[in-house]
């Protein structure tokens, strides 16, 4: 058996944030809501002190690279319509 991590990194959009909390409020709403829909875990990794922006980490295990995969691709849609953000760019990491 061998196993296989799911690796997403996004850069979001934040829509009318004017400081960092409303950043914040955006980025937990988005991540609270992949973490409860996916069972994955989310991280913001970089961007933190700019508040039009995040990026985001998500990570998924399996044993079936195939659902892994189509997983995080799942999630790129979702988040291609969030409310109060926008998808810049995404980059999938199968290892």
């Amino acid at each position: 058996m061998t196993m296989v991590v799911g690796i997403l990194q996004v850069e979001l959009m934040i829509h009318g944030a004017m400081s960092l909390k409303d950043k914040r409020r955006v980025v937990k709403s988005v991540k609270d809501r992949l973490a409860h829909d996916f069972n994955v875990s989310v991280a913001e990794v970089d961007a933190q002190d700019r508040h039009r922006q995040a990026i985001l980490g998500i990570s998924l295990v399996g044993t079936d690279g195939k659902f892994v995969r189509q997983c995080l691709d799942r999630i790129v849609e979702k988040l291609r319509f969030v409310r109060g953000a926008s998808l810049v760019d995404f980059q999938v990491d199968l290892v």
